[in-house]
């Protein structure tokens, strides 16, 4: 699985953060998320999933 961000959505609420810490960040200059990973670790696949759901913005894509 791979998680694209649309930087032009993420307004920096870091619920991403909060649902999937070891997998998503913020960004120091612009307080935007990032992934850590270029890939989904298998363990962290519900985790990221419910971050997705929960972006209030809907920045959030996930693809197989």
């Amino acid at each position: 699985m791979r998680v694209q961000i649309d930087s032009g959505r993420c307004q920096g609420h870091a619920l991403c953060v909060f649902n999937a810490g070891e997998f998503f960040d913020l960004d120091e200059v612009s307080s935007r998320a990032v992934t850590l990973f270029e890939q989904v670790p298998a363990d962290l696949v519900d985790q990221v999933r419910s971050a997705q759901d929960n972006c209030p913005e809907g920045a959030i894509s996930v693809t197989r």
